[in-house]
C-alpha cells in the first residue's frame, strides 16, 4: 500500500542550527498518531513542512504522492490545521470564524457574506456545539470569550473543512482534562449525531502523555531526531523517560 504521507530524509536548519535532522517518515491512511517530546524537540516544526508553511532545508516530502506546492486546490482542501497560536481573526465574531473553515471549497460571494456576517451558520454551529460552545458565544468579538474558548473555535473550524488529513499542534491547551479526553476521543472516533465527516488520518503533538491512549502509533522527537515511531501499545515508561 502506497503511504498517504511520506518523508524522506528532512532536515530544517534556521540561523545555522538544525531543527530536524534526517527525518523519514510514513503514513498510512486511517492511521492516528499522537506526536510527543520536549519543547524544542522540533514537533512544531514538523508539522509545518508537513502543512507546507515551512520549507525543508533538505529531504523531500509527498502527499497524495506530490509536493505540497504541486497539490491541486481540491487536494489542499482535503488538509486542515490546527495551530498552536490558533490563527483566529479577531475582527470576525466566534462563528465567522469558524465559518471560515469552508473558504477552501467556496468562492469570493461566501467569503463576502461571511465578512458581512450574513452567511449561513447552521454547519457552524453543529461543529461548535460538538465542541461543547454554547450558542450564547457564537456571535460574540473574540476579545470577549476566553482562551479555552478560543481553543475550541479553531477546533471547530477545522471540523468543518471536513478534512481527510489533520495536522495540530497542541490542540488540546488551555483546556480542563474532561474536555481534552471527549475532543480527543471524538477526532478518533469521528462518531458524531450531525454526521459531520471526521479526518481518516490524524497526527497531533502533544505534551499531555495521559491523551496518547487512543492514538495507534507513538512518534517520539528528540533534539530534532525520530528516537522512537511504535505502535501504542508497545510504548514503555522507559521510552518516555528518554525523551523528557
Amino acid at each position: 500500500m502506497k503511504p498517504l504521507i511520506e518523508l524522506n530524509n528532512i532536515s530544517y536548519k534556521y540561523k545555522n542550527k538544525k531543527i530536524l535532522k534526517d527525518i523519514n517518515l510514513k503514513i498510512n491512511e486511517g492511521e492516528k498518531i499522537a506526536l510527543i517530546g520536549k519543547s524544542g524537540a522540533g514537533k512544531t516544526t514538523l508539522i509545518s513542512i508537513l502543512n507546507g508553511i515551512k520549507k525543508q532545508t533538505n529531504g523531500d516530502v509527498k502527499i497524495y504522492s506530490k509536493s505540497f506546492n504541486n497539490l491541486d486546490n481540491s487536494q489542499k482542501s482535503k488538509i486542515a490545521t490546527i495551530w498552536q497560536d490558533l490563527r483566529l481573526i479577531d475582527d470576525l465574531s466566534a462563528e465567522q470564524n469558524v465559518n471560515c473553515g469552508l473558504l477552501c471549497n467556496q468562492n469570493l460571494i461566501f467569503t463576502l457574506k461571511n465578512l458581512l456576517n450574513i452567511s449561513t451558520f447552521h454547519k457552524a454551529h453543529k461543529c461548535m456545539d460538538l465542541c461543547q460552545l454554547q450558542s450564547s458565544i457564537y456571535s460574540k468579538d473574540l476579545k470577549n470569550i476566553s482562551g479555552g474558548q478560543k481553543q475550541r473555535i479553531a477546533i471547530s473550524r477545522s471540523i468543518i473543512q471536513e478534512p481527510e488529513i489533520l495536522f495540530a499542534d497542541e490542540p488540546f491547551n488551555n483546556l480542563d482534562p474532561k474536555l481534552c479526553n471527549y475532543l480527543k476521543n471524538l477526532f478518533i472516533s469521528g462518531l458524531n449525531n450531525y454526521k459531520i465527516k471526521f479526518p481518516n488520518t490524524i497526527l497531533f503533538s502533544m505534551h499531555k502523555i495521559d491523551l496518547i491512549d487512543g492514538f495507534t502509533r507513538v512518534i517520539g522527537l528528540k533534539n530534532g531526531e525520530i528516537y522512537f515511531d511504535i505502535h501504542k501499545d508497545d510504548l514503555r515508561e522507559s521510552y518516555l523517560e528518554n525523551i523528557y
